[in-house]
């Protein structure tokens, strides 16, 4: 542009030594307007520069911003996959939990109709009209509670023939449940009792609890299912205050016990499975 300005100013020179005045001044006007041109042409070009210069930063910033959001998406995309894949575990976890719930109250089901089916068998064989026997369900395990006065005498351990009546209606039903084992328990009043060889209360309930297990076992009940357990005085129904209350803590109770083990063992596990996975 400059070899321009100074080709325009030698002309201009050139021709004013041997052109006319008219000439001249037609030749200045012209370099005038060229002047101005070039000017107004500059002035455009700087402003295209600062024009394409604006562009070019915005261009850098819109690819910045581009690549962001290419991130982001690859992100989100990552995040969907693994969203997904929580949902679909959280619902096989669900699915898992239904069926050990399931399970568990199958298990439940079927110990209460084992249970049920218990108490019936009992109380049509042994008899449930008599106010001194007792066939009921206690935390879930069923029991017969036999007053004393039916199995021995006062103070003795000697099972009477009429204890062995009711003994031989409940060997039927236990042999009939081969699955069942059967915990005798003898209890005791307050009072205190020592007559040799037995030193206490404990050995009188221990020694009628073993008095019975002996009858059962002469009416073929299995002896490996059979368990001796006394109580003392130390689980009364009532207070021993009185001769009929006393009359009442006396008492031996056949604990029925049927052998559902794997029915315990798989509530137990599901519940700690189940726990688990709430943790």
């Amino acid at each position: 542009m400059k070899k321009l300005l100074l080709l325009c100013l030698s002309t201009t020179l050139l021709l004013s030594s041997c052109v006319s005045k008219k000439q001249f001044t037609d030749l200045e006007a012209k370099h005038k307007e060229t002047q101005d041109l070039l000017n107004s042409t500059t002035v455009k070009l700087n402003s295209c520069i600062a024009d394409k210069s604006a562009a070019t930063a915005r261009a850098e910033a819109l690819e910045e911003r581009i690549e962001d959001l290419r991130k982001s998406n690859d992100n989100l995309q990552v995040l969907s996959a693994k969203g997904a894949s929580n949902i679909e575990k959280t619902l096989e976890s669900i699915k898992e939990k239904d069926l050990k719930i399931t399970r568990l109250q199958d298990a439940l089901t079927k110990k209460d109709s084992v249970t049920l089916a218990l108490v019936t068998s009992f109380k049509r064989e042994v008899g449930i009209n008599d106010p001194d026997i007792e066939v009921n369900v206690e935390k879930g395990v069923v029991f017969i509670s036999i007053a004393d006065k039916l199995l021995f005498k006062s103070g003795s351990y000697n099972v009477t023939s009429k204890a062995k009546e009711v003994l031989a209606k409940v060997a039927k039903v236990v042999n009939s449940k081969p699955d069942f084992e059967c915990m005798v328990e003898g209890h005791t009043d307050s009072v205190p009792y020592k007559k040799d060889p037995l030193l206490d209360n404990w050995d009188l309930s221990v020694k009628r609890s073993t008095s019975i297990i002996r009858v059962l076992q002469t009416l073929d009940v299995n002896p490996s299912r059979l368990i001796a357990a006394g109580r003392s005085s130390h689980v009364p129904l009532v207070d021993n205050d009185t001769a009929e209350n006393r009359s009442k803590n006396r008492r031996t109770r056949i604990v029925v016990l049927p052998k559902i083990d794997q029915f315990y063992d798989m509530i137990e596990k599901e519940m700690k499975n189940l726990e688990a996975g709430g943790n």
